[in-house]
């Protein structure tokens, strides 16, 4: 073994040709990095690049459906992407499924 610790980053960029190329080498990591666990650094970075999640994307486009919804079959498109939404989200994030009699609730919940 030639070194003491593993670089894998360090080795990705440099097979790629990037060793020396990316933005903020040779500077301090910011006290906002450090004070951040990896996932939490990780949500900042994705949220300032414009990423949503695909059940956040799922979650809006229920959500204008929800508010345009007039009829019983629309309302099983509607719990079809519920259920779908439900799956892939974080289990305190999940929604029940709407009924017409509660068209109202619904609307005011999404």
């Amino acid at each position: 073994m030639e070194r003491k610790y593993n670089d894998l980053i360090g080795d990705i960029l440099e097979e790629a040709g990037e060793k020396d190329n990316y933005k903020g080498k040779g500077k301090p990591i910011s006290k906002e990095y450090l004070a951040m666990d990896t996932f939490q650094h990780f949500q900042k970075i994705a949220k300032d690049s414009g990423y949503l999640p695909p059940w956040l994307k799922l979650q809006k486009e229920i959500s204008q459906l929800v508010h345009s919804c007039k009829t019983e079959k629309e309302i099983k498109i509607i719990n079809k992407k519920i259920s779908e939404h439900n799956l892939i989200c974080p289990n305190q994030m999940q929604k029940n499924q709407i009924r017409i009699d509660e068209l109202e609730k619904a609307k005011r919940i999404w």
